[in-house]
């Protein structure tokens, strides 16, 4: 009798043990851009370090999205689960109910929050050495792929207006996923991505078939009112010079919902992880605490606390 009490015990010890296990554990997704393109990847990066970097008690699921603007959308439906990622800018317009966000406002976007910054979006505008294209004034009668939904499309469309393009250029009808077979078949003269630099898509472009990735004048940057960014020489297959380009900060994201804890945690093992990151994804190298003043609107309690912790001054906006 006694030992099938003790066996009882045993197994009930073992029952809430594992129940508590179970309890610490915190599930995250992640929702950033489509597979295959610089965010998705970074996504992984990071779902991989959360976990390392919290002995496995931070699992992260990376969801693929169709762009910024769908991510900002989804908070208003998510709960304290999701993390998101997109430029402060969008969140201001959805804050707003303008641009791509009239009549779609709602109240849950003054519940976003942020968490850190992330790598910046670099405009790449990438096209076949065959269209002989050497910068944006030659883009006249080209056919490009801007890709549909993300971000980068939105972006892609706004600066071929800028240059007087818009009309002088054929748009594919396709998806960014299907850029580089379409470049290296021929199907057309190039496309328009967003991704941070180094590119995946890009790398793979270059890889495949002789590309020329366009640098922009510095009158195109200043009409763009995006901040300058270069691309070393050497970045891509081919590449003997400097790109320059512009490029966007992009923030990641999480809403009221998510407890102070866990915003905490995860902000805590982002910047503690960064190092490491960067020595396999050259892109995390670009993120220090200059990003931080990025950020708009206000950053997460939870984070808040790290930030205090860790000596990183915000501004009263953020708070």
């Amino acid at each position: 009798m006694k030992t099938l009490i003790k066996s009882t015990m045993t197994a009930l010890a073992l029952t809430a043990l594992s129940v508590n296990v179970a309890s610490a554990e915190t599930r995250i997704t992640y929702k950033s851009a489509k597979t295959g393109s610089s965010y998705y990847q970074m996504g992984v990066e990071l779902a991989e370090a959360m976990k390392a970097g919290t002995d496995g008690n931070v699992i992260v699921t990376v969801e693929e999205s169709q762009g910024s603007v769908q991510n900002v959308m989804e908070a208003r439906a998510r709960g304290g689960d999701y993390v998101f990622t997109t430029p402060p800018a969008l969140v201001r317009l959805a804050q707003g109910g303008k641009a791509m966000f009239e009549g779609k406002g709602d109240p849950k976007f003054d519940e976003i929050r942020a968490l850190f910054p992330i790598p910046s979006l670099t405009m790449h505008f990438v096209m076949s050495k065959d269209s002989g294209v050497t910068d944006i004034t030659g883009l006249e009668g080209k056919t490009i792929l801007l890709g549909k939904g993300s971000f980068g499309a939105t972006e892609g469309e706004k600066y071929l207006g800028l240059f007087g393009m818009a009309e002088k250029v054929k748009i594919a009808d396709a998806e960014l996923s299907n850029a580089v077979a379409a470049l290296k078949n021929g199907q057309i003269d190039g496309f328009v991505t967003a991704g941070s630099w180094p590119a995946p898509n890009v790398i793979e472009a270059a890889a495949s078939t002789p590309v020329t990735v366009l640098s922009m004048s510095d009158d195109q940057i200043a009409q763009t009112k995006r901040t300058m960014l270069t691309i070393p020489a050497g970045t891509y297959a081919g590449q003997d010079i400097d790109i320059t380009t512009t490029s966007l900060p992009v923030v990641a994201y999480t809403t009221t919902g998510m407890d102070d804890d866990t915003a905490y945690q995860l902000t805590k093992t982002f910047w503690e992880s960064k190092a490491k990151l960067g020595e396999n994804a050259p892109w995390w190298n670009g993120v220090n605490e200059g990003l931080m003043n990025t950020i708009e609107g206000t950053i997460h309690p939870g984070a808040q606390r790290y930030y205090e912790e860790a000596g990183i001054a915000l501004t009263d906006a953020q708070k």
